[in-house]
């Protein structure tokens, strides 16, 4: 079944995947940035992460902008060459910056993975794995386990 959802998931526009998001995309721009999700929409990328259906693993879907940085153009005080409006690329990626995100609304929990689910013209969804380090069944986990040493 997980080789048929990869194929799908592959090429999103020749397959099922693309009428099913589009009517998924209508509700996920009404709701707030952040959402803790019961199960992930794409459970073979999100096992093929590190995601287990057990108590201890949480999932978020962050929806994020689209394009390069924005910065407020300077009033005074610089030549036009030097003031870096346009073309200003963050050293980040988009998804990373989407599981900084996640991990500030859900301090407790450590980032494990995440991956991209859709895009529209304007913002780009990940799903964010996340880990509850003093869970019991996450520390007697010998796969995500070394997540608990981690925690500072």
């Amino acid at each position: 079944m997980y080789k048929y959802l990869k194929d799908a998931w592959k090429r999103p526009d020749a397959s099922y995947v693309k009428d099913v998001m589009r009517q998924r995309v209508i509700r996920w721009r009404r709701q707030p940035v952040v959402v803790r999700v019961e199960k992930p929409t794409r459970i073979d990328r999100a096992r093929s992460l590190g995601y287990k259906a057990k108590k201890g693993f949480v999932v978020a879907r962050i929806r994020v902008r689209r394009g390069g940085r924005h910065k407020i153009r300077p009033k005074l005080g610089r030549r036009q060459k030097r003031m870096g409006v346009k073309k200003f690329t963050p050293a980040k990626s988009i998804q990373l910056i989407a599981e900084e995100r996640v991990a500030r609304k859900y301090p407790n929990l450590e980032v494990l993975n995440s991956y991209w689910v859709w895009q529209d013209g304007r913002s780009k969804w990940y799903e964010v794995i996340m880990v509850d380090p003093s869970h019991p069944a996450i520390k007697s986990d010998k796969d995500v386990g070394w997540i608990v040493g981690n925690k500072n």
